[in-house]
């Protein structure tokens, strides 16, 4: 078997192992062999594109590729130690950013590479040029707005710029402005390519991924990352056009349909129309947040808050973005331990846009040994909240926030929300009655039955435990009304 027919086997197998990944990364259980097969089709992956790119070309150039590799491995094991799971959201907005540029690079390349020196020095047959000079120019816009979009979406997570909505005059038409500029620019390319109009095209995808991020509120972030994803995915599989590389198109094609999948899910959940995300709020009109407190809000301290879950029947916990940033997992697993020890009924109601990140609080809760059993969506959870003595919304803000359903002039009118007002008693861990991320005030704070937990709330949890103390020798198991704890492995 000669190199280049072992490394379209390779990429063969590479492919399969990306399947397996996304297949596995569907569920808890298997999350951890998902990132194993994911890992292995890299390797895989990497191998057989050095093998094949050094073919032909000088030892020099292989060992630079060489060490370019081991020193991108290394970068990206020592972020991965480094980085805290409440900066996640943000440095994969940087890396898709990195996939954004790699395919702008790529593009400029293959346009020196080909189109520069004319059909007759390439092996590029002349009838097939104009396909090429298409690939370029889509690729090149493609990658560009993902770079531009992901950066802008890293400086909101990172609370570098406001998440508040950028609205300019007549935004939507720049946007549509923009994409009827690349079409118009992408046919004279095709038809009379040249440096000029790559220039063009660069700098018009840079501005309109910039503007179709800044546009969009803090409280779709979610779904933007999700987005961005996406388009990183397309941008790679363009770049595999243009380099032809079968793999990395099949594994752009995988990471942009389900990016694209992931998206549309999240829209629902939020009552959001996935086109108008993607388009950068096309057709949604900002409207102004604020702090403006509503009434009068209700303080309880910690020893309060554990008579009143001591007394409790049952209990939910809806988390949010404020307990990964006080990183209160493992107290709250603790509490939860505790309170289902006594007798108490403690589940999780986790939404589906959570934190900033998909699947962000499943996370933490997996990594905190919390049961997968007790962790519960939206869907599952919501009609339970009548019946419910406590709800303890622990950093969670606009995901429980009632204005989604009374006030049709909020900014997230409409979106579905845990309807944690309904339960008997709320508490609300927060550090002070700010606004969300969105920017929107939570009339929650101000209703009759919830009363604020005010400071960190992981040395909120904490105060809980030391004023409940340890659990009675005598306490009864968990109610019959809830399923065996079933303790996951680490995350």
């Amino acid at each position: 078997m000669n190199a280049t027919t072992a490394a379209q086997a390779a990429d063969i197998v590479a492919a399969l192992l990306f399947i397996f990944s996304l297949a596995g990364l569907s569920q808890h259980r298997t999350a951890r062999a998902g990132v194993a097969y994911g890992i292995g089709g890299m390797a895989l992956a990497l191998v057989a594109t050095v093998v094949v790119a050094g073919r032909g070309i000088s030892a020099g150039a292989v060992t630079l590729i060489v060490i370019a590799t081991l020193i991108g491995g290394a970068v990206g094991q020592w972020r991965a130690r480094k980085v805290e799971m409440t900066q996640m959201p943000e440095l994969i907005a940087v890396l898709h950013s990195l996939v954004g540029l790699a395919a702008v690079l790529v593009g400029w390349n293959s346009y020196f590479g080909v189109e520069a020196h004319g059909a007759a020095q390439t092996e590029v047959a002349h009838d097939l040029l104009r396909i090429h000079h298409a690939e370029v120019f889509i690729g090149i816009f493609i990658g560009a707005v993902t770079f531009t979009g992901s950066i802008i979406a890293f400086l909101k997570l990172s609370a570098r710029i406001k998440s508040r909505p950028l609205t300019l005059p007549g935004k939507n038409i720049l946007n549509l402005g923009a994409l009827a500029a690349f079409v118009a620019l992408t046919i004279w390319f095709t038809l009379s390519p040249g440096l000029g109009l790559m220039i063009a095209v660069t700098v018009l995808a840079l501005a309109l991924g910039w503007h179709l991020v800044a546009s969009i509120g803090g409280g779709d972030m979610p779904v933007v990352v999700s987005m961005l994803n996406s388009y990183s995915g397309w941008a790679a599989a363009a770049a595999g056009f243009l380099l032809n590389n079968n793999l990395l198109i099949v594994t752009g094609a995988l990471v942009g349909s389900s990016g694209a999948y992931l998206s549309f899910i999240m829209c629902k959940a939020m009552n959001r129309s996935f086109f108008s995300v993607i388009a950068g709020g096309f057709g949604v009109e900002a409207v102004a947040g604020g702090d403006t407190e509503q009434g009068e809000h209700h303080e309880i301290s910690a020893e309060d808050s554990a008579e009143l879950l001591a007394s409790a029947t049952s209990v939910i916990i809806t988390p949010g973005y404020g307990m990964a940033v006080a990183q209160a997992q493992h107290p709250v697993a603790e509490l939860t331990r505790v309170l289902r020890e006594r007798g108490v009924d403690v589940r999780f109601g986790v939404h589906p846009v959570a934190g900033r990140l998909p699947g962000h609080m499943n996370v933490l809760l997996a990594e905190a040994r919390v049961p997968y059993d007790v962790v519960l969506e939206m869907d599952e959870i919501n009609d339970d909240f009548g019946d419910t003595t406590v709800v303890l919304v622990i950093g969670a803000n606009d995901t429980v926030n009632p204005a989604a359903t009374d006030d049709p002039s909020s900014p997230i009118a409409g979106m579905p929300v845990l309807r944690v007002w309904e339960a008997e008693n709320v508490i609300v861990f927060k550090r002070s009655m700010a606004s969300g991320y969105a920017g929107v005030q939570n009339p929650l704070f101000f209703r009759e039955n919830t009363s604020m937990l005010f400071g960190d709330a992981k040395q909120s949890v904490e105060g809980i435990l030391r004023a409940l103390g340890p659990a009675d020798s005598g306490s009864a198991a968990p109610r019959s009304g809830s399923r065996p704890a079933e303790q996951p492995a680490h995350a």
